[in-house]
Parts: structure tokens; sequence; C-alpha cells
């Protein structure tokens, strides 16, 4: 497994019940290294028996991005009073020693999320961001598998980054590996399912598979020209462009397929044009072209 930054030691605490006596070293110190967020409760409280699970849930899914600190007041008034906690429960979250947010009372399911979010935040990716462009770069350059390991490495460490996931899937589509990528991508966390770098290599998969069953590129080139009205061959025939490597082409054929009949084929024209758009970045200048193009028409 690869590292990135300041990754959780193996068998160290994410969620440790602190005292008077520990806090300094447990919550003060350590948050020199991760953001730590500190949970002030009682057994007799109602509302902290429903925020303290939250907030350990929300933490326990960050993987050592952040850690909690559960302080008894019953048991540990002194720094209770230190942090002038007047009421429970209350939150501190501390960072390079020093509370920098916190909040009193119950908060919902998704504003405990959104909290523990932002705190495991301020220590940054830790790296992540990083060992994204790395991989990327690898797989440009060819070195799939190494590309491959690193995507995965992240997914060990963030299992919900849709970037990653994506970019293992296209690591595998590189190989000629198709039914493991689709693999991957059905077996992606529901939280990122729909997200565009899934839905890209998702497109990408299908595109793949397509190049597999392209006919002779000259052939359907010729049946075009010898009749330009066979909307099947146009068809065939950018769909073979786009397995050749000719996006361009391939989109050209597609937008004067959907010009002579939008219609043909249940609108298989356009359908092959979203597949085409999906699969290639969003600032790709053939993406933002044809899609122009293609609302100039349906709009026209």
């Amino acid at each position: 497994m690869l590292e990135f930054g300041q990754a959780q030691p193996a068998g160290a605490d994410v969620i440790k019940d602190v005292t008077d006596q520990t806090f300094m070293a447990d919550v003060v110190e350590a948050s020199r290294e991760v953001p730590v967020i500190v949970d002030f409760w009682a057994p007799w409280c109602g509302p902290c028996k429903t925020l303290g699970p939250q907030l350990e849930a929300a933490v326990q899914a960050k993987k050592g991005a952040v850690r909690m600190a559960k302080v008894n007041v019953d048991e540990n008034q002194m720094i209770a009073g230190q942090l002038q906690v007047q009421s429970i429960p209350t939150v501190y979250a501390f960072w390079q020693g020093q509370p920098v947010d916190g909040f009193q009372g119950a908060l919902s399911q998704g504003d405990v999320q959104r909290f523990v979010e932002k705190i495991a935040a301020l220590a940054g990716d830790g790296g992540l961001g990083e060992a994204l462009e790395a991989a990327e770069e690898m797989l440009a350059q060819g070195a799939v598998a190494d590309a491959a390991q690193t995507f995965a490495a992240i997914l060990g460490e963030e299992p919900e980054n849709a970037a990653a996931m994506g970019g293992l899937a296209r690591a595998h589509i590189a190989m000629g590996d198709l039914d493991t990528a689709e693999a991957f991508l059905n077996n992606a966390a529901p939280a990122i399912a729909a997200a565009p770098e899934i839905e890209a290599a998702r497109a990408q998969i299908a595109l793949a598979r397509q190049a597999d069953e392209a006919g002779p590129l000259a052939e359907l080139q010729s049946a075009v020209a010898a009749n330009p009205d066979d909307l099947q061959a146009r068809f065939d025939y950018a769909k073979a462009l786009y397995a050749a490597g000719q996006a361009e082409a391939a989109i050209e054929e597609l937008l004067d397929l959907f010009r002579r009949d939008r219609e043909w084929n249940d609108g298989a024209a356009k359908a092959q044009l979203f597949t085409i758009f999906d699969a290639l970045k969003p600032t790709d200048p053939l993406v933002q072209k044809g899609r122009r193009r293609l609302s100039s028409m349906i709009f026209a």
C-alpha cells in the first residue's frame, strides 16, 4: 500500500475516552498531527446518546483523517470548566493545538457529517491529490500497471474517491480488461455511483466494446461514399472511426447522421454522441464544439 501524507499509524486509536489527565496528550498535542474532535457528554444526557454515535460513525468513515476524543463531564470537570462547557452535548474541534470550531446541542446526521468533513479537511487531503495527478500522468504515459496500483492505493485510503475509482477502471480499460473495469464500477460505493468520473469510465467501456465489433474502416468508408443515405453504414463508420482513434471524424459523421434523420433507430446518433461526450473530458474542445452543434440542430 502506498503511503500518503500523514496517514493514520497502524493500530492507532481513532476514537478515545479522554480524561483531565490525558487531554493534553490525546487532544492538544495529537491535534498537531491530525484534527481532533472533542465530544463533551454525560451518561444521563439524552441528546448525547444520539450525537455521540453519529460523530463516531462519521469519524471512523474518514479512516484516520480526523480523530475523536470523548470526555465524560461528570468524571472530568476540570477540562470542561477550562473550556467553559456550560451545557451538553458540546463539541469542540482542535487543530494545531488550538480549538478552531465547535457547536452545542444535537445536529442532524447530515450536519454532523458535514462538520466532520470540514474538520478533516483542515489537514488537507493527505497527499491524495498529488497521488491522483501522478496516477493520471502514469496512465497518460502508458505505465498502466503502475497507474492501476496507485489508483487502488488511493481507494484504500478513501473508498469514496470517485476520481480514483474512475481512474482504476480506465487503467483496466487500457489493459484491455473490460470485465474487470466494469466490475469495479458496479461495486463503487453508492455515494459515488453516479459521479461524472464513474459515468465517463462507463462510457469508455461501452465504446471499447463497440470497438471490438467495429467493421473494417476502409470498407465502411466506401459504403458511405457509395450511398450517403445508408444511415446504418454511416453509423457503423462513425463507430469504426472512434475505434481507430479518430474522435473528431466520428463526431462529424454522427452529427451528419442526426441532421439527416434525428429519429433514426430510436435516436441512435444522439445517444452515441452523448456516449462519446461522456467518455471525453468536459473541457475537451471536441466536446464543447460538438455539444454546441448538436444543440443548434435540436433547437433549430
